[in-house]
């Protein structure tokens, strides 16, 4: 059986978020098409927002999808 790729949109909006959770600079995403950058920012703010929360390391677990 095949797998199939997850859509770029979503695989954008994961990396984005950890990202943001490790606390790099938004300067850091890798997309230049318009619609991947608005799904890695919005993953990105998520993440932040996350670790200003306190969500991070074990804490922060249950947020993190399992591909």
């Amino acid at each position: 059986m095949k797998k199939h790729k997850r859509d770029t949109s979503s695989r954008a909006f994961d990396r984005g978020y950890r990202a943001g959770v490790s606390g790099r600079s938004v300067d850091f995403c890798p997309h230049a098409q318009e619609e991947q950058r608005q799904h890695w920012v919005s993953g990105w703010r998520e993440g932040r927002v996350d670790q200003w929360d306190g969500l991070t390391g074990i804490s922060g677990v249950h947020k993190m999808r399992v591909s």
